[in-house]
């Protein structure tokens, strides 16, 4: 199918919902002019459709391949991975001093959402690298900085992430991967790392020159547990002293999975010094390596979330396209016996215009959450402290409303969307991965109830709550949730226990985030008047309006579950559940 980015829809949110006029006003970002933001987002959209999107369905049905230890891409990813690091896709939000543009991290939200809505698996290359830029900016000294950042920031060099082991899933804690201190010789005051990762994506590939692996490991009389966990870079190829590309290091590739989806992004099992000698360097101070590699983290559960967004924007196009051209059956009641295209039936226009609603409610989340990082970056602590309570949402429901629109995407396809051939099930299955990696949504449901709820002894989401409604009075069914909400969040932080709230966490963080994109989607509707496009401007007023009316009133009758408390999941004991 053909597909064009989401441009309008975009630059609304970037400007209503993100904030980026406000944000153009600060020292920092005055390069974010509406000139340049629109040239960018038309840009990269044009590139997204042009040149990965084709790759697409090409990436699903061959997938990536190791062989003799090199993982091979289908015909083409290599030209268009050149093409996006020539072009300075890669660069937008870089820190200046190391070649990066230094734009918003919104600007870098954008970029991400175009390329992964065109193609999400090939989106996971640069989606990691950007957390890795992330984390040694943040965390490396300026001998790493010097050394790694330029052609990370460039895409020359592309970055992963290695936490997970066959034993250490979400208890990163339990990890063994060891780093020893190498004292002598020409690698004095490194480290030889050993041990085995999985789940790495894009692990190993040609793509980039040379790929540039975060490691967490243990150092020797480490303590147990989380406490006892550094991290390091182990790059594929050491760099020597002037910076050009030394030799191959102890590392590689042993297999690739075999997954449900992503199917072109090689999710690696990568084994680490099994010759002794993979060389390591420490970033940052000893055992404080989760903390380092959780700002990687949270950079990417963020991109994670817009994922959710991709998702939903590529299969609301296609199901569209389907449905306008599907003719089948009579319409209901019309007076005229001929057959209708499916566009016209009453459910199919329900999941039509809910596919649309959701998509455009998670990307009103997704560039709000991106806009309070922002003001975070520019010294506004309250604004960081909502981007803390933000990101568990976006990640969370986000990828939730990406699975559901999918699937919905299937669903008006019928029998043809469960045939391959259509493409709709690529769509599914590339989805579900979403709520899985990068902290599962339970795990970001855990978060928001007990540290996020705890942040700023409860302000940080009771003023959030505060916030909608006192905006939203004109709204009766969101201040209703607001009202809901409020109720939830004060009985999780007084009379629940820690079982009540983790057994209530996953309906609330729904609800709260249904609140908050529909308090976006309403700010989004109170600007309309400056867009000069009646054909946009029709379809918008009837997603939001849909989202208002019907989702909203949804996640308000999950409070009964919210504040049902646990002990009814544990009527029964292991035994018995089990069976």
């Amino acid at each position: 199918m053909t597909y064009a980015a989401a441009t309008q829809d975009q630059l609304l949110a970037i400007r209503v919902n993100a904030g980026i006029e406000e944000l153009a006003q600060s020292a920092r970002f005055v390069s974010a002019e509406p000139d340049m933001v629109e040239a960018i987002v038309e840009g990269i959209g044009q590139f997204a459709a042009g040149e990965w999107a084709p790759l697409n369905r090409l990436g699903d049905l061959e997938g990536a391949k190791l062989a003799n230890g090199v993982v091979q891409l289908p015909a083409g990813f290599a030209e268009a991975y050149q093409a996006y690091v020539e072009q300075g896709w890669n660069a937008i939000a870089g820190p200046e001093g190391f070649g990066g543009q230094g734009l918003p991290f919104t600007l870098a939200c954008n970029v991400l959402e175009n390329l992964g809505t065109a193609n999400m698996a090939f989106n996971l290359l640069p989606m990691l690298s950007v957390g890795a830029i992330e984390a040694l900016e943040h965390h490396g000294s300026e001998e790493l900085r010097n050394k790694y950042l330029p052609k990370l920031v460039s895409g020359e060099w592309s970055g992963t992430m290695n936490l997970t082991e066959p034993q250490a899933g979400s208890d990163v804690g339990a990890l063994r991967a060891t780093a020893v201190p190498i004292t002598e010789g020409e690698h004095a005051g490194k480290y030889r790392i050993a041990g085995t990762k999985i789940f790495i994506t894009w692990g190993e590939h040609e793509l980039s020159r040379n790929i540039i692996h975060l490691v967490l490991a243990r150092l020797p009389d480490a303590p147990e547990g989380s406490r006892g966990i550094s991290l390091f870079i182990v790059p594929k190829y050491q760099v020597n002293g002037d910076g050009s590309l030394g030799q191959r290091n102890d590392l590689r590739c042993v297999s690739i999975e075999h997954k449900l989806g992503i199917n072109a992004s090689p999710t690696c099992v990568m084994s680490y010094g099994d010759n002794g000698e993979c060389i390591g360097e420490l970033v940052g101070a000893p055992n404080r390596g989760l903390a380092a590699m959780f700002t990687m983290m949270n950079n990417a559960r963020i991109n994670v979330g817009n994922q959710g967004v991709q998702i939903g924007e590529r299969a609301t196009q296609q199901a569209l396209a389907y449905a306008r051209d599907r003719v089948q059956s009579v319409r209901a009641g019309s007076p005229d016996r001929m057959p209708v295209a499916i566009i016209e039936h009453p459910d199919v226009r329900r999941m039509l215009i809910r596919m649309k609603a959701l998509t455009e409610g998670a990307r009103a989340l997704l560039y709000y959450t991106a806009g309070q990082v922002d003001r975070g970056t520019l010294g506004d602590e309250a604004a960081a402290a909502r981007a803390e309570v933000l990101t568990p949402l976006i990640k969370a429901w986000g990828t939730d409303a990406g699975i559901e629109v999918a699937s919905l995407g299937v669903q008006i396809h019928g029998g043809m969307g469960f045939i391959e051939e259509t493409g709709a099930a690529q769509h599914w299955r590339d989805s579900r991965i979403a709520p899985i990696y990068e902290g599962t949504n339970g795990i970001q449901a855990a978060d928001l109830v007990t540290r996020k709820l705890g942040l700023e002894d409860g302000q940080a989401v009771l003023t959030l709550i505060s916030d909608i409604a006192r905006d939203c009075a004109d709204e009766r069914a969101l201040g209703t949730l607001a009202q809901d909400c409020l109720t939830v969040a004060e009985w999780l932080r007084g009379e629940a226990s820690l079982d009540d709230r983790l057994a209530g966490s996953v309906p609330f963080c729904t609800m709260l985030a249904v609140a908050v994109a529909g308090w976006q989607l309403l700010r989004q509707l109170r600007a309309l008047e400056s867009i000069d496009n009646a054909a946009f401007l029709g379809a918008k007023r009837a997603s939001v309006r849909y989202f208002l009316d019907r989702v909203v009133p949804e996640a308000a009758g999950l409070r009964a579950s919210a504040t049902a408390g646990a002990a009814d999941l544990y009527a029964l004991d292991s035994t018995q559940l089990a069976g």
